[in-house]
């Protein structure tokens, strides 16, 4: 194993994994820490952790016992994949968390670049932009978990973490990998331990790849990544063998736990199309009177492509968490979500399209799923993924980033699992 990567949620995981695979590297996506090695044609391995929301502690201590694996494995740079909108609070994890791996590697001129410009994330003097908007005004400041309220993300890292922030604005970076490498170098020498570096396209994440030529650590959305495969490339290191991912027939059911603009819109495309649905209703998941076994067998009874789903709006949301606490909330719908999944693949159910971050985690956790195999792109940051539960027959499954993704996701998402 070459490159070694740590990601903070499940879906972001899976962009990250698919990124890697379309520059040619042998990709595997781990659901939690490994407890065995890994297999030996493996030239990428993400780790995926449930640990964007969690405290800042619990995070670091999952994030190095990952780094510790991926050491083991043979890894010689190591990669921190955070969302593209920077998803955290004034606390942490993103600060935290990288001030810990980069003290356990040692690791200087570390670049922080959450840029995802085929999702519309752009960096331009130190700010984050989702499209034409500002982070603050895309939406994000209504986030139920972590809403993003500053989109200086200079300013954001400096409250996280005692480390000195640098930035490398675009002047530097639109000359290419040599002037921003001398950037890198200026900002370290002023004392910057964790550095912004401004993008605004795929071809400048291409150039700050190349700058970062054996860094050994860097963070960042998934499009930090492009230009990373390069480098071992030109050393030779790659094997260059395609994927064999394959398509699973049998029935496709949809779960969505996002609260997300883009999964309401989805949901309501859904909804137009006038395929079965069936809404979950926070009250009800907290007090615990819905059953995840008859759900299941109500998904399973329909003709067409059922949705369960969760998605309300945010001052739905807020409602409930005021009345019964945010975590109460989370941990009843996610705990539902995975029972869900689980009686859907007992009952032969062969693709699974799941849709918010914290739901994909509890779902691929909830099917006690180690490994997934990477597939073709559905949308960008959301590839198809292949595994076969113990015991059970093959699943593909679709991991989605709640912002993530066309109205017509769920469809699409469907024929590429069936391999169409």
């Amino acid at each position: 194993m070459l490159l070694g990567c740590i990601g903070d949620d499940f879906t972001g995981s899976s962009d990250l994994a698919n990124t890697l695979s379309k520059q040619g590297m042998r990709v595997t996506q781990y659901s939690g820490v490994p407890t065995g090695p890994a297999d030996a044609g493996v030239e990428a391995g993400v780790v995926a952790l449930k640990s964007r929301s969690i405290p800042a502690k619990d995070a670091i201590a999952q994030s190095l016992a990952a780094l510790d694996w991926l050491k083991a494995q043979g890894c010689t740079q190591f990669l921190f994949k955070y969302c593209s909108t920077f998803d955290s609070t004034p606390e942490g994890n993103i600060g935290p968390v990288a001030a810990a791996l980069a003290q356990a590697l040692d690791a200087r001129k570390v670049v922080v670049c959450p840029v995802f410009p085929g999702a519309g994330r752009t960096l331009y003097q130190g700010h984050l932009f989702v499209q034409d908007r500002l982070l603050n005004e895309s939406g994000m400041e209504h986030h139920p978990l972590n809403p993003m309220t500053d989109a200086d993300i200079r300013r954001w890292l400096a409250r996280q973490t005692d480390m000195k922030v640098g930035h490398v604005g675009f002047a530097a970076v639109r000359q290419g990998a040599d002037a921003i490498a001398q950037a890198l170098t200026r900002a370290d020498a002023e004392g910057a331990r964790l550095i912004v570096v401004d993008a605004l396209s795929d071809a400048d994440l291409m150039e700050i790849g190349a700058a970062l030529d054996g860094a050994p650590l860097v963070t960042g959305g998934s499009g930090i990544a492009m230009g990373l495969p390069a480098n071992f490339r030109r050393k030779g290191l790659l094997s260059g063998e395609g994927s064999t991912w394959q398509g699973v027939e049998g029935r496709c059911v949809v779960l969505s736990g996002s609260c997300s603009t883009a999964t309401r819109g989805q949901v309501a495309r859904h909804r137009e199309a006038g395929l079965p649905l069936f809404e979950i209703n926070a009250d009800a998941a907290v007090a615990g009177t819905l059953d995840p076994q008859a759900i299941a067998a109500w998904a399973l009874a329909q003709d067409a492509r059922p949705l369960v789903f969760s998605s309300a709006d945010s001052e739905e949301v807020r409602r409930a968490q005021n009345t019964h606490g945010r975590e109460t909330v989370a941990a009843a719908i996610e705990t539902l979500f995975a029972a869900i999944a689980r009686a859907l693949v007992a009952g032969g159910v062969g693709r699974l399209v799941v849709a918010g971050g914290e739901t994909s985690g509890a779902v691929v956790e909830g099917l006690g799923l180690t490994s997934l195999e990477i597939g073709p792109e559905i949308a960008p940051g959301a590839p198809a993924l292949r595994t076969v539960p113990a015991g059970g027959q093959p699943l593909a499954l679709a991991l989605k980033s709640g912002n993530f993704g066309g109205v017509d996701f769920f469809a699409e998402a469907d024929a590429v699992l069936r391999g169409h």
